[in-house]
């Protein structure tokens, strides 16, 4: 009989898959590396296991610990199911820009899952970073994982992914191209290689907002290329241990619109259903086309499964929210596809001014159309606000028929948008009437929401 003793023994020995469509322009063969084949659906069950193994073996983890690690989701998931097997807490430590199913996952794995700030620094006590390493001080017999520091990250790649790709490609490949967040996965796999054959060269994909492209061309941390970003599992706004410069040929950089864009279309157009860092490393090879010829192979690697993503990459709402879908934009009815459809808020002539300052921010709008028994009236909006505030601090109990302006103008919803621009550059909103007689809210934050 052929069977795993337990789960963790199915890590590993993942596929090569050929691409053929979305990466039609590049003369190589592309191969993925298909890590969602992994039990925790992601390459991060690699390393984990590693990580834990070692720190058993040296002492630092003893029997009934409790695990504490600052992860993206994935690390975490590869963290719980050792836990799992081996008898462990875990604690995971993730910031606020993660998925929801990242979060959701954890949890169902039996992980106490503890969420953080994104935007703040990493020595700020509310960082991710800061979190986990109070927790573990704090916390009795407890073992910090370190991902980003720790050397079984990378070992366990030089000692499976490397391995694993050279075998299987015969020892053919001549690029490899992967994502780089903690480090461990790219500088691991090169290490092995590259001593296999110097001549492999290796590429990061990075995104904006991170420091490694500039750090890997210059040698200089420059703390103005930091700025919150989109992408998940890929960049940093530090140096990790982990990331061996000197293993890595070159960096390229992938907005946070285009990895968005190309997780979709793997999926599309290739069968394969991978998270957020494919995208970004699809696009980046793509970037990359001029360094490839028809004798190569090109090995790029999927670190994990769009499960993860379905509330984001793979929901349409969101990507338009983001601004990431490119829908046609010609008459004033596009204008509304860039937000959640909702009834029209408004407010009444005999209200007073602290009902409309209420509702503005109960709905986070900042434009209110007032009406009577008549119809639309008048408006009321942030800066007519302002305006008579400055005048009479004590106004909340006004009514707003003495502070209302004009009512916004009335278009059909198939005016074309170069004719609603104007009207915008006059008015603070327009009213769109639909063909069932409904009203709209037109502001110049959705005409702004439409440029890509």
């Amino acid at each position: 009989m052929k069977y795993a003793k337990n789960i963790l023994e199915t890590i590993g020995n993942t596929p090569l898959v050929q691409l053929n469509k979305v990466t039609a322009e590049i003369p190589a063969l592309v191969l993925a590396k298909v890590e969602t084949f992994n039990p925790g659906n992601s390459i991060k069950d690699r390393m984990a296991v590693k990580m834990i193994a070692d720190a058993e073996a040296d002492g630092r983890l003893q029997p009934g610990g409790t695990i504490i690690e600052g992860t993206s989701g994935n690390t975490g998931m590869g963290l719980a199911l050792a836990a799992i097997v081996k008898g462990y807490k875990l604690i995971c430590v993730i910031s606020d820009k993660q998925s929801k199913e990242k979060m959701d996952i954890l949890r169902a794995v039996g992980a106490e899952v503890v969420v953080c700030p994104t935007d703040v620094e990493p020595e700020d006590p509310r960082s991710y970073y800061s979190v986990s390493k109070r927790l573990a001080e704090e916390t009795p017999n407890a073992w910090y994982v370190n991902q980003y520091d720790n050397p079984s990250n990378a070992q366990a790649h030089y000692e499976q992914t490397g391995p694993e790709i050279w075998e299987q490609t015969e020892g053919k490949i001549t690029h490899f191209i992967s994502g780089v967040g903690t480090g461990g996965t790219i500088s691991g796999t090169a290490k092995y290689l590259k001593e296999k054959n110097p001549n492999i060269k290796i590429w990061g994909i990075d995104t904006y907002g991170s420091v490694f492209k500039k750090y890997h061309e210059t040698g200089i941390f420059d703390q103005d290329q930091v700025y919150s970003y989109v992408t998940e599992g890929i960049g940093e706004d530090i140096l990790p241990k982990n990331v061996d410069f000197s293993l890595i040929d070159g960096f390229t950089k992938v907005t946070d619109k285009d990895a968005a864009v190309y997780t979709r279309r793997i999926a599309l157009e290739e069968g394969i259903f991978v998270g957020n860092s494919a995208g970004a490393a699809i696009k980046g090879m793509l970037q990359l086309k001029a360094h490839f010829s028809a004798d190569d192979v090109v090995v790029v690697l999927f670190h994990d499964s769009g499960s993860r993503y379905v509330g984001k990459m793979f929901n349409d709402d969101w990507m338009r929210e983001q601004g990431y879908l490119d829908d046609h934009i010609a008459v004033a009815k596009d204008l509304l596809q860039t937000k959640a459809a909702q009834p029209l808020v408004f407010a009444r002539t005999e209200e007073l001014v602290s009902h409309a300052i209420g509702r503005m921010k109960k709905f986070h709008i900042a434009q209110l159309p007032v009406i009577d028994s008549t119809g639309f009236v008048g408006s009321i909006d942030q800066d007519t606000l302002l305006k008579h505030y400055l005048i009479d601090k004590d106004m909340a109990d006004t009514p707003l028929r003495e502070v209302m302006g004009k009512p916004y103008p009335i278009i059909d919803e198939d005016t074309p948008v170069d004719q609603v621009s104007p009207l915008l550059e006059q008015h603070a909103a327009v009213l769109l009437k639909t063909k069932d007689g409904k009203h709209n809210l037109i502001s110049k934050t959705d005409l702004i929401n439409t440029i890509k």
